[in-house]
């Protein structure tokens, strides 16, 4: 069957049969498998070292459909529908992959509305270069490392600054290379309508980033600005949440924020160059609104690759530091002190690609901790991906 004519089915499948008139519409999809070797050293501040493990890992595999109208007049209608596949362990069609549909113009740019990448992965994501989705990721600080996934912390905005649902966003035109993006979030509202601790912040929908009860208005918006020409690319991207200040005033005088800030902010410049069989790129991150630290933290990462003939090599290395070297916690009647330390992160990995659509990999990660929350981890990843 063609690809259309199967995405046509797809879309009266997604519809329902009557009378309609269909866009041009492609479907696509991208199976990601890989076996990993997980070795973390520990998972939590009580330095507990699980043992290592062998799994085989769901890379962000997808399926989705998109397309197109001409409506006439330099106005088109555009969508796309995609949804996350775990070809390992089921939950298919629940991740909040983009689902949005909107209007383009020729000399204006387009709007849409739905589940969306945000702007400011569109800068800071440059640096999203290996198979591995291990790598391009963090993990909050008391969950730290997870046992049976662990991830790298080499991307502050992993919690907000990934795909957001309820999200408007306005894309400019090109303008000889400069472009600009801004999306707001709206995520409705649900009891309690006041909140006053982080226990009372609830969600409309399970599949929510948001609390539908940060505010009765925006709750999150975020802009970007990019330039692009021949193999140069500079972009700078800033967010920010308008929710309540959620922090408590310990016995010793300590305050203890929450994690992450739902009235915090963060922002970030990339820079990137890709010329030939090099590219290189470097992303700098600054902010509260994740939730790997306590409190403003920055984000160092540098990305390098390097491709000849069907092989790819590529590299990185991410520093990550919090601006509070220590943070104050109750336990019971006791306030314990704890680091919360510096992070290390660098990967390396081979790529052989054995067309354009399919492909193989190896690739080693680790981190290198210094803190209460976090240990040190290696992974290594072999995985084959086939794009259709």
């Amino acid at each position: 069957m063609k690809k259309s004519t199967l995405a046509l089915a797809v879309a009266a499948a997604l519809t329902g049969f009557g009378s309609l008139a269909y866009a041009d519409t492609t479907l696509y999809g991208s199976a990601r498998v890989s076996v990993d070797y997980n070795d973390p050293d520990s998972n939590n501040f009580d330095h507990t070292s699980p043992d290592a493990s062998w799994d085989v890992y769901n890379n962000a595999s997808r399926l989705g459909v998109r397309g197109e109208e001409d409506l006439g007049g330099g106005l088109a209608a555009i969508y796309q529908y995609e949804f996350g596949v775990d070809v390992t362990e089921g939950g298919n069609f629940t991740s909040n992959r983009p689902k949005w549909v909107g209007l383009k113009g020729a000399s204006w740019g387009s709007v849409t509305v739905g589940t969306q990448w945000t702007p400011y992965y569109n800068v800071i994501g440059i640096g999203d270069i290996f198979n591995s989705s291990k790598v391009f990721n963090s993990t909050p600080s008391f969950g730290a490392t997870s046992v049976s996934a662990p991830v790298l912390n080499t991307y502050l905005g992993n919690t907000f600054g990934l795909r957001m649902d309820n999200s408007l966003i306005y894309t400019s035109p090109n303008w000889s290379g400069f472009s600009a993006q801004a999306m707001l979030v709206m995520n409705a509202e649900c009891l309690p309508s006041d909140p006053q601790t982080t226990s009372e912040l609830c969600k409309a929908d399970a599949n929510n980033k948001l609390p539908a009860n940060l505010s009765d208005g925006i709750d999150m918006y975020n802009i970007s600005a990019s330039y692009k020409n021949g193999p140069f690319f500079v972009g700078a991207t800033y967010m920010a949440l308008d929710g309540p200040s959620f922090k408590a005033v310990l016995p010793s005088g300590q305050t203890l924020s929450s994690v992450p800030a739902w009235d915090g902010d963060q922002w970030g410049l990339a820079f990137g160059y890709n010329s030939g069989p090099f590219a290189v790129s470097f992303a700098y991150e600054n902010g509260d609104l994740n939730t790997v630290y306590t409190g403003t933290s920055q984000n160092y990462y540098l990305t390098g690759q390097y491709t000849f003939g069907n092989n790819v090599i590529r590299a990185s290395y991410g520093y990550l530091a919090p601006d509070d070297s220590r943070i104050y916690l109750l336990s019971g009647a006791n306030e314990l002190s704890l680091k919360q330390g510096d992070l290390n992160n660098y990967a390396i990995g081979y790529q052989y690609n054995f067309s354009k659509r399919t492909r193989a990999w190896v690739e080693y990660l680790g981190t290198s901790a210094d803190g209460d929350f976090y240990g040190d981890l290696g992974v290594l990843s072999i995985g084959t991906r086939v794009d259709f």
